[in-house]
């Protein structure tokens, strides 16, 4: 387990501005504002109070005003559980073979952090967050799965998930109490079946943290679908994305579809397919996401005559095994991405979804209460060469969880 302070590096412009800690005899003004103790007026209970109401940004930085003001921010404090709810951010980083840097995008604020992800080793490790804990699976060991908190800095690794180091699909899902902050894990793996080019044995693996250990509650054959690197958990089912491999799929059939499992019955001897959800339309991709323990689906819409080629972006919510549109990204913002692959990242907690190209650093937000699509402002991640890819994934900012 690691711990660490963090700095908060906030983009303005074309620079990135360091906010370096103030002594306890400073008389300069800090933001425009000016600096005074109130440690001979509030008491510690009420400084804390006074803290929560702030955006998690500040009260990190609000740190370094004094000895005291360090050791309330940085104690575990229930305080912060009481704290107003903050929006999801947005990491982002360029994909590189080193150690994963980037900047961390506070949508409140509408600020970029420099921001170093713990744990974190390479850009294609698979990740899921939930109510303020991020989870990461080693691309390279699928067993090798670690939890943290990534305001904080505190992590821990896992017991190795079951199953062998590499598997032909692996996808996981994340899901955090926020009564109890025990949590589960799910990484679902999708391997074809030797000699059978049509059949693809599925399995999840879950991990409780109430008990620390591994179960394998199911274990299947997929005719004609396979697993790929897309579910999530929301309410108590998991969703799981799965695409056909043309065998049993015609031409008035979608190549995506939806499976779902139950984790508190957990059964065993049943099919996947048996209570499968056809995709809203044709998908050149889709994307899982839980907001607010409604499932949620953001997909690139596919041509007619060729469906493989993305014409635009559609939002769904499931409702009673039925999907219902949401919105759909308007031409001007589609056009602003530039060019756009048919596969691209999206990611979202509360009611807000992020929508981000491999090719390009441009982050779109959308507020599904509101129907409102912005831009972030500028990102200051950076492209070094033509063909680099960007990618990112969205988090809460909490104070109070723990791995």
């Amino acid at each position: 387990m690691g711990s660490e302070e963090w700095e908060l590096y906030p983009y303005i412009g074309s620079q990135v501005m360091e906010y370096g800690p103030i002594s306890e005899d400073s008389n300069d003004d800090w933001n425009g504002d000016v600096a005074v103790s109130l440690d001979a007026v509030l008491p510690d209970d009420l400084l804390e109070k006074v803290l929560s109401f702030l955006p998690v940004a500040s009260i990190i930085r609000s740190g370094s005003v004094c000895k005291r003001w360090h050791e309330i921010v940085h104690a575990q404090r229930q305080t912060w559980s009481k704290m107003v709810p903050q929006k999801p951010w947005y990491f982002m980083f360029a994909c590189s073979e080193d150690a994963v840097s980037g900047f961390a995008y506070d949508p409140s604020l509408r600020k970029w952090y420099g921001f170093e992800f713990p744990c974190i080793e390479k850009s294609n490790w698979s990740t899921s967050s939930s109510a303020g804990l991020v989870c990461l699976m080693d691309s390279e060991n699928r067993r090798r799965i670690m939890v943290c908190n990534p305001i904080t800095k505190d992590w821990k690794r896992l017991l190795d998930a079951p199953g062998g180091k590499t598997a032909d699909y692996s996808a996981l899902a994340f899901s955090v109490d926020r009564s109890s902050h025990q949590y589960t894990v799910a990484v679902a793996r999708s391997n074809q079946v030797p000699s059978e080019y049509y059949q693809w044995e599925s399995t999840i693996h879950l991990y409780e943290s109430v008990t620390g250990s591994w179960v394998t509650p199911f274990t299947g054959v997929l005719l004609g679908w396979r697993g790929g690197d897309e579910c999530v958990i929301c309410g108590g089912i998991l969703y799981y994305l799965v695409y056909s491999t043309g065998v049993l799929v015609n031409n008035n059939e979608h190549r995506h579809c939806l499976v779902m499992y139950d984790l508190a019955a957990r059964p065993n001897h049943t099919s996947l397919m048996s209570m499968a959800i056809p995709v809203p339309c044709a998908l050149t991709c889709g994307r899982l996401m839980n907001l607010s323990e409604k499932l949620v689906l953001v997909g690139g819409i596919g041509k007619q005559d060729r469906p493989g080629i993305i014409k635009g972006i559609g939002i769904w919510e499931l409702h009673n095994k039925e999907w219902r549109e949401v919105a759909r990204m308007p031409h001007k913002f589609f056009q602003g991405f530039g060019e756009f692959d048919d596969v691209f990242a999206s990611c979202g907690a509360d009611d807000l979804i992020y929508i981000q190209s491999y090719g390009s650093p441009a982050l779109l937000t959308f507020e599904i209460n509101q129907k409102l699509w912005k831009w972030s402002v500028k990102s200051p991640v950076s492209k070094r060469f033509p063909l680099q890819l960007f990618t990112g994934f969205s988090f809460e900012p909490r104070l109070d969880i723990a791995s």
